[in-house]
């Protein structure tokens, strides 16, 4: 961590705000703080920042977290507005720019998207700027969202190609148990995050304004370490000593090369819309990675989707073997079920010779 050259923090909302909903400036000023002296020891930030909804819900006469959509996304209109100001004059005491970036998870999936994003932050770096990275709360829909910015943390440790990626949270660390259970011990490294981890048990969120909790942690953790970064999970409170290499909170070595971001949006935080069930030859082919899903080898289609929407691929046992984003809308692909390209080309036309799921938009899980 201390040798790390640009590092993505991330921040949930309850380390940001008071109990009642409000914005807590004191929070927000010693996060800077942990912040600016990194940036000024000459390393990049990535500040992934919630906050929004939780910043806004206060001051529009809400005593808690709203519920329905249309009013969480007013409040986060609110809330952002409020949330930037604070981080702009608490960033302007150390002479350091700030500037804004909204992103949907349809950004982390649309290849001219990703690359405007990609572009943007890097450029913002270059510049000597902090970007600050809030998911787009105010026009996200429920049916294709992050729902906690954990996630988007780990695409953006991906996005641009960071060396670490520190969590901040309301606990100091990953414990074998919830805290507050007798015998819980604190876990300080985890050599591999992919593996099960029987004796550890872990709850939801325990505050009221954010929507992540440790599950989402090491999930982004998970996400972080098979693309190649290592992650420091800790409380807010110790930013700064982690951000200096201190053994504070739960570090996670790295478990693989670095991965493509879109390829870990369809692994970790897509929401299938539905299946494609694949024949045994088709199942086994997809089992050994790198093949497409070809119309020859599947045998059912189930539920309603659009081409570009991620599916499961199931065998016909019902076993999930991979998701993927499928290549046509459902009710184009009964028709050439079972057909191969050839004949695909010959009958329907050049259009429909295209595999259902290819390679480069499937991902084994």
């Amino acid at each position: 961590m201390a040798a790390a050259h640009t590092v993505v923090v991330k921040v949930g909302s309850s380390s940001l705000t008071q109990p009642s909903g409000h914005l807590d400036v004191d929070k927000l000023t010693a996060l800077v703080g942990a912040i600016a002296q990194v940036h000024m020891l000459g390393g990049n930030i990535v500040l992934v920042s919630s906050g929004a909804i939780a910043a806004g819900f206060g001051p529009l006469g809400f005593s808690s977290r709203p519920t329905d959509v249309a009013t969480q996304q007013a409040a986060a209109s609110v809330g952002q507005g409020l949330l930037m100001a604070q981080y702009e004059a608490a960033f302007g005491r150390y002479g350091i720019r700030v500037g804004q970036l909204l992103i949907t998870a349809e950004d982390t999936m649309q290849p001219r998207q990703y690359r405007n994003a990609r572009r943007t932050m890097a450029t913002m770096l270059e510049l000597g700027v902090v970007p600050i990275v809030n998911e787009n709360d105010a026009l996200a829909s429920n049916e294709i969202r992050f729902g906690d910015n954990d996630r988007l943390s780990a695409l953006i440790a991906n996005m641009v190609r960071a060396d670490a990626l520190v969590l901040l949270t309301d606990v100091d660390a990953l414990y074998t148990a919830p805290p507050s259970e007798p015998g819980s011990r604190r876990v300080p490294f985890v050599p591999n995050v992919t593996q099960l981890i029987d004796e550890i048990r872990v709850g939801g969120s325990g505050s009221g304004v954010g929507t992540g909790g440790m599950v989402t942690k090491l999930e982004a953790a998970r996400m972080a370490a098979v693309s190649g970064i290592p992650a420091v999970m800790t409380s807010a409170a110790n930013a700064g000593p982690a951000l200096m290499g201190d053994s504070v909170g739960t570090a996670f070595a790295p478990v693989r090369q670095r991965g493509s971001a879109r390829r870990l949006w369809i692994k970790f935080a897509s929401h299938p819309q539905g299946t494609l069930v694949a024949d045994s030859g088709a199942a086994s082919a997809v089992r050994g990675g790198r093949a497409s899903l070809l119309a020859a080898g599947v045998v059912e289609v189930r539920g309603q989707f659009a081409a570009g929407d991620a599916v499961w691929i199931d065998d016909e046992a019902g076993n999930h073997l991979a998701r993927g984003l499928a290549g046509f809308d459902a009710e184009e692909i009964p028709h050439m079920l079972g057909r191969t390209s050839a004949q695909l080309r010959r009958l329907l036309g050049e259009e429909y010779a295209h595999p259902l799921v290819h390679r480069d938009n499937l991902v084994l899980i």
